[in-house]
C-alpha cells in the first residue's frame, strides 16, 4: 500500500515538471525563472536547497551516535552559510544580472579563469548529487525491497525528467508544495514518536552526559580547531555555490532576493530540528536499531513501529525534501556546464533556441554522471562534506576577490585555485595532517591569490562581451 503512495507522488512530481514547462521561453526562464520568484516561492526555495539527505539521514545519524557536536556542520553550518550568503553576497550578485556564478569568474579575471573556475564548481556537484540520490535508492529499497542501485536509477530517471522539462519553474513549485509536505509530515512523526516515548522528558533524559552541549568541553585546542572546520565546511565552503546563487538570484528583486534567503535560513535551522529529535526517540524507543546502519534509524523505525498514515506522512516528507534538494544540485551544474565550458567553446554566439536545447542535454549528463557516482559511495554526509570543501579551497577566495578587490588578478586567481587544491588534496589525502587540510587549502588560496596578483597584476578592463 505505501508503495503505491509513492508511485502516485512520483508521477504527480514529473506531472508538475510538465506543466512547468508552458513557463519555458529562453534560457534565462529555464536557469532563473525569469527572475520573477516571489518571496514565498524564493524562500522555499532556499530551504528546500539543504533540507536534503544529509539532514534527514546523514544529520540524524550523527547527531544519534555524537550528539549536538556532531551536526555543527550540518544543519548549524547550512545555517551560517545562508545567512552569510544573504547578508554579504546577495545584493552584489543580483546586481550583476548574471546567469551562473562562471560569469563573475570571466567577467573579472577573464575566460581561461572562467573555464577552470566553472570545471571546479563542477567537482563540487558531483557528490552532492550524489548523495541525494543514495538517499532515495535507500527508501525505495526500504519501502519496496528493491536493490538500492534500482532506486537510485528511478530517482535519477524521476528528477531529470521534471528537471529537463520546467527547469527552475519546475524545481521552486515543487519545493514550495514539497516544503510543506515535509514540515506537515515530519510534525506529524516527530509528536507520534515522542508520544510513544512517554514525552520529550524522557527521550531528553535518555540522552547520555554532554549530548546537548554546544561547543566543546574539551579544553584541548586541536578540538577548538575542527569544531571551527565543522562550522566552516558549509559556511563558508559552500558560499561559491551555483546552487545557492541560482536560487537566491531568481528571486524578483534585489530586496526580496535577501529577505528570502534569511527566512531561508531560518526554515531550515528550525524544522531540521525535528529529524534530529526523531532519531533521538528512536534511539530510547528502539535502541536495537542503532547497532546497524545509523543512516537508516529513522526509516526502519518508521517502517516498523508506525501505522500506514504516520509512515505515508514521513515517507513523504522524506521523497520531497529529498527531490527537491537533487533537483536543484542537478539544474546547477548543468547551467554551468553549458554557459561556462560549452557554450564558449563551441559557439560563443549560439542562438538563445540552440542554447535551452544544450542546457537540457546537459541536465541529463550531470544525473547520469552523479547515478553513477552513488553507485560507488553510500555515505551521505561524506559525500556533502568533502562537496563543501572542495568550493572552499578552489572557488571561494577568487569569487570574494572578485567582488570586493578590484585589483585581484587573473594569474592571482589561477594560482589560488590551483595551489588550494594541490594543498588541500595532498594535506588530506597525502600526508594525513592532523590539522583539518581545509584550513590548508582555504590559507593556501588566500595567500596564492594575494601573491599571485602581486607577481602578475591586474591589466586594463577585460570585456564582458561575448
Amino acid at each position: 500500500m505505501l508503495g503505491v503512495f509513492v508511485v502516485i507522488y512520483l508521477v504527480l512530481t514529473v506531472a508538475i515538471g510538465i506543466a512547468a514547462s508552458r513557463y519555458i521561453k529562453t534560457s534565462t526562464d529555464f536557469m532563473l525563472a525569469g527572475r520573477k520568484l516571489p518571496m514565498f516561492l524564493s524562500a522555499s526555495a532556499l530551504f528546500a536547497l539543504w533540507f536534503g539527505s544529509e539532514t534527514i539521514f546523514g544529520a540524524s545519524s550523527e547527531f544519534v551516535k555524537h550528539g549536538v557536536l556532531g551536526v555543527i556542520e550540518d544543519p548549524f553550518g547550512g545555517v551560517l552559510c545562508l545567512v552569510l550568503f544573504a547578508l554579504i553576497f546577495a545584493k552584489p550578485l543580483y546586481r550583476l544580472n548574471l546567469l551562473t556564478l562562471g560569469d563573475l569568474y570571466r567577467n573579472h579575471y577573464g575566460k581561461s579563469v572562467e573555464l577552470i573556475a566553472s570545471f571546479c564548481m563542477l567537482l563540487t556537484f558531483f557528490g552532492y548529487i550524489a548523495a541525494q540520490l543514495v538517499a532515495l535508492g535507500i527508501l525505495i529499497q526500504i519501502i519496496s525491497g528493491l536493490p538500492t542501485i534500482y532506486g537510485i536509477l528511478i530517482s535519477a530517471s524521476v528528477v531529470t525528467i521534471y528537471t529537463l522539462m520546467g527547469g527552475m519553474w519546475a524545481i521552486t513549485i515543487t519545493d514550495f508544495l514539497q516544503s510543506i509536505i515535509i514540515v506537515v509530515g515530519l510534525v506529524i512523526v516527530a509528536v507520534t514518536i515522542v508520544n510513544k516515548a512517554g514525552g520529550m522528558a524522557p527521550v531528553l533524559d535518555g540522552a547520555p552526559e554532554g549530548f546537548f552541549s554546544f561547543v566543546p568541553t574539551d579544553g584541548d585546542p586541536m578540538t577548538w580547531i575542527h569544531y571551527l572546520a565543522a562550522w566552516l565546511t558549509l559556511g563558508l565552503g559552500s558560499l561559491a555555490s551555483q546552487d545557492i546563487f541560482q536560487r537566491a538570484n531568481s528571486a524578483e528583486s534585489e530586496k526580496t532576493a535577501v529577505r528570502s534567503t534569511l527566512l531561508g535560513a531560518g526554515m531550515y535551522g528550525l524544522i531540521a530540528i525535528l529529524p534530529l529529535f526523531i532519531g533521538l526517540a528512536g534511539k530510547v524507543l528502539y535502541p536495537e536499531l542503532i547497532d546497524g546502519d545509523t543512516q537508516q534509524v529513522l526509516p526502519s523505525m518508521v517502517m516498523a513501529h508506525t501505522n500506514l498514515w504516520v509512515q505515508v506522512m514521513f515517507f513523504g516528507a522524506l521523497l520531497s525534501a529529498i527531490f527537491s534538494t537533487c533537483s536543484g544540485a542537478v539544474l546547477a551544474p548543468a547551467s554551468i556546464l553549458s554557459e561556462n565550458i560549452i557554450r564558449p567553446l563551441v559557439d560563443q554566439n549560439m542562438s538563445d533556441k540552440r542554447f535551452l536545447v544544450i542546457l537540457r542535454v546537459s541536465v541529463v549528463g550531470m544525473a547520469a554522471l552523479a547515478a553513477w557516482l552513488a553507485a560507488f559511495r553510500t555515505n551521505i554526509y561524506e559525500l556533502v562534506s568533502e562537496s563543501s570543501i572542495l568550493g572552499l579551497v578552489t572557488l571561494f577566495v577568487p569569487m570574494v576577490t572578485a567582488l570586493f578587490w578590484k585589483k585581484s588578478s587573473q594569474g592571482g586567481a589561477i594560482l589560488s585555485m590551483v595551489v588550494g587544491l594541490i594543498s588541500w588534496f595532498l594535506s588530506e589525502h597525502v600526508f594525513h595532517f592532523e590539522f583539518p587540510a581545509m584550513f590548508i587549502g582555504f590559507g593556501a588560496s588566500a595567500a596564492a591569490m594575494v601573491v599571485g596578483t602581486g607577481l602578475f597584476p591586474r591589466k586594463p578592463p577585460i570585456s564582458a562581451n561575448r
